[in-house]
């Protein structure tokens, strides 16, 4: 705990010998000043004070213009006033306005300023130690905030690449959708994970029935078949009869990063046999 410092302020020098006494066996440490200006300078100068006790009747500027002035340069000092009784309703004044902690009268009780000065050293510790924690919870909302805002970002981020990738996937079906043949992706499992409109037509089933289906569920005998026969990255190629219609059947394994699974492609049989004919 830092060093307690006490500052009596009063233009009678038998008062503030009178202070010093009453805390001779405190561990405190006893500063004095006999003016309201020298008590501004002993605060310049010092270290932190933490208790001001000043009288109200002072040459020049008087206590409770004094307290105020070290309350509005030195906010975190506990303020006291001794007056006599006759400027007691001057003083309350002050202390309903907020700069003044306690009122002591002239005389005191010296064992009464006492308890006033450890209640005193209480607050002002009580106060400092509020003022870190609220420093520190002040900190931790601005790293939350922060976080929260970081956070905020990397949400928007996502969600724009998710976006994003959503439009390549619907593009890419679309492209799918749009080809004059049938392309049927099967993973390792031998799940059908893709099947495009073409596919479905010449499966005769919808993408519901198709997609998520075991392929020997899904597919003809012989379409079937001729995927078991589908042997690592080759290519393979077959006339089947699928549904009444001639089909030209290609197939192959694909490996591509964190893909793996067979690839068919089902077109017209006479369409393909056409093409032939024309390149020869």
């Amino acid at each position: 705990m830092e060093q307690v410092r006490i500052l009596c302020v009063d233009d009678e020098v038998n008062v503030l010998k009178a202070v010093e006494r009453v805390f001779l066996d405190e561990e405190y440490e006893i500063l004095s000043a006999e003016s309201a200006a020298a008590g501004l300078d002993v605060l310049e100068k010092s270290g932190p004070v933490q208790i001001v006790i000043s009288d109200y009747r002072m040459p020049g500027m008087n206590g409770v213009d004094f307290l105020s002035e070290v309350c509005r340069r030195w906010p975190e000092t506990v303020r006291i006033v001794l007056s006599g009784y006759a400027d007691t309703s001057a003083v309350v004044s002050a202390i309903n306005e907020g700069q003044i902690y306690k009122f002591i009268p002239k005389p005191w009780n010296d064992d009464e300023l006492k308890v006033t000065i450890a209640n005193s050293i209480e607050r002002y510790f009580l106060r400092q130690k509020n003022s870190q924690l609220m420093a520190e919870l002040k900190g931790k909302n601005e790293e939350l905030e922060r976080i929260n805002s970081d956070l905020e970002q990397r949400i928007v981020e996502k969600s724009g690449r998710a976006m994003f990738q959503y439009k390549i996937l619907t593009l890419s079906q679309n492209i799918l959708d749009a080809l004059p043949v049938g392309v049927i992706g099967i993973d390792t499992d031998g799940v059908i994970v893709q099947c495009n409109r073409m596919a479905t037509d010449l499966l005769n089933c919808n993408d519901n029935e198709c997609l998520a289906a075991p392929c020997r569920d899904r597919l003809p005998p012989e379409l079937h078949a001729f995927v078991k026969g589908i042997d690592g990255c080759r290519y393979v190629r077959s006339r089947i009869s699928l549904n009444g219609r001639e089909l030209l059947a290609t197939g192959g394994y694909m490996k591509c990063r964190e893909q793996e699974g067979i690839i068919l492609v089902l077109d017209r049989y006479e369409s393909d046999m056409k093409g032939k004919k024309s390149d020869d």
